[in-house]
């Protein structure tokens, strides 16, 4: 959730390249740390041309299933210099699993040179490359691959007004990884400074380790 530089246009809902609903290709393993209660915190780097900037972060998972690919949290920005308080907002994320999302994203004004470039900032991307810039990786078998990929829309803010000097228009790139369930993601919008990373830590245990204030969900 970057500042805001420039309102842009509420994103199509219309399906896209990089929904794919009829591949017979495995999910992602089923990883015990990609699950819904768990937490992570970490910061993103926001640093602009101008200063060099990171927020604090914390993420909860609320929802997950692997085999629709989907997941949905919370993320909560801490010390935002144009908020009087922790600014959170709801996200959803697609799992790229080759049968229901591919490493194409086909919306969020992402081409399929930008969705090279930033996964490409991963290194665990780098065996996958070749076939991604082949097929957008529907051919490749993930199902036991050590890391899970990811993108990870904001939907709303949950405590504060749109008119709060932050901008959820972009998505992350997100990498998870299966063995510590540490997270590395760069955020996305052609009207933000490029590359803002995320980085973030589990908590280890479920709804441990931070707290978040008391919101509801609409």
């Amino acid at each position: 959730m970057p500042v805001r530089v420039v309102d842009t246009a509420t994103p199509s809902s219309q399906p896209s390249p990089g929904q794919e609903t009829n591949s017979v290709h495995p999910s992602p393993p089923s990883c015990s740390l990609l699950s819904a209660g768990r937490c992570f915190a970490g910061t993103q780097n926001v640093s602009s041309l101008q200063k060099d900037e990171a927020w604090k972060v914390n993420v909860r998972i609320h929802g997950c299933d692997l085999e629709q690919g989907y997941l949905c949290g919370t993320m909560e920005a801490l010390n935002v210099p144009l908020a009087d308080t922790p600014v959170l907002t709801f996200w959803e994320g697609e799992i790229v699993d080759a049968k229901n999302y591919t490493f194409f994203t086909g919306k969020w004004e992402a081409s399929p040179e930008d969705d090279i470039r930033h996964w490409s900032k991963f290194p665990s991307f780098t065996p996958l490359l070749s076939q991604v810039e082949t097929d957008g990786g529907k051919s490749l078998d993930l199902s036991n691959y050590p890391h899970i990929f990811m993108r990870w829309k904001e939907q709303y803010f949950v405590n504060v007004g749109v008119d709060c000097g932050l901008t959820i228009a972009g998505f992350y790139y997100v990498c998870f990884s299966c063995s510590d369930g540490s997270i590395s993601g760069f955020y996305y919008d052609p009207s933000s400074s490029p590359f803002q990373k995320l980085e973030l830590k589990c908590t280890n245990e479920k709804n441990s380790g931070f707290t978040f204030s008391s919101y509801e969900l609409q």
